[in-house]
């Protein structure tokens, strides 16, 4: 089954926003297990998130379409860049707690786990804890995520769940 992509513009500005309008708009839209949802940076004058989903095949993309359109969104065909920050995919409601490279490449759509300042993967069995928070990136066509090493000898998820924002008052 082909993907449709769709682009959608809901003028967010942080990934917060994104991921949690992204949960959003998959429950509003009833999406299937499988669907892909994920973030992108757009650059330029007006600085945001846009987001895409990959639907699976008619009518599913044009409803989709039609009902974020009418709720004020731009949306677009296509995708808006093939880096993509993914939050929806398959398998992420089972990236839960702690599991080993293997369980997590085994229960969900992420082909690959790299680990910064490491020159190889990791082995099968290290642990990842995944603090509910699984974030892999599109790269050369596979989910890859990265992550980099804990306390206790664990990995974690490089992106983290709750992020300081830039400049925060003390």
């Amino acid at each position: 089954m082909t993907p449709h992509a769709l682009s959608v513009d809901a003028g967010v500005r942080d990934l917060r926003a994104a991921d949690h309008l992204l949960h959003t708009l998959a429950a509003e839209l009833a999406l299937p297990e499988g669907v892909f949802g994920c973030t992108h940076l757009v650059r330029g004058d007006r600085p945001r998130v846009a987001l895409s989903l990959a639907l699976p095949s008619e009518p599913l993309p044009r409803i989709a379409r039609e009902r974020l359109t009418a709720r004020g969104y731009e949306v677009s065909p296509g995708i808006p860049d093939p880096m993509g920050r993914a939050v929806l995919y398959p398998g992420v409601s089972s990236l839960t707690g702690t599991l080993t490279i293997a369980e997590l490449l085994s229960r969900s759509a992420i082909a690959r786990v790299t680990v910064l300042g490491s020159p190889g993967p990791p082995a099968p069995e290290n642990e990842l804890a995944t603090r509910d928070h699984v974030r892999p990136h599109w790269h050369e066509g596979e989910l890859v995520l990265t992550a980099m090493p804990a306390a206790g000898g664990v990995l974690v998820p490089f992106e983290v769940p709750d992020p300081t924002p830039c400049c925060a008052d003390p």
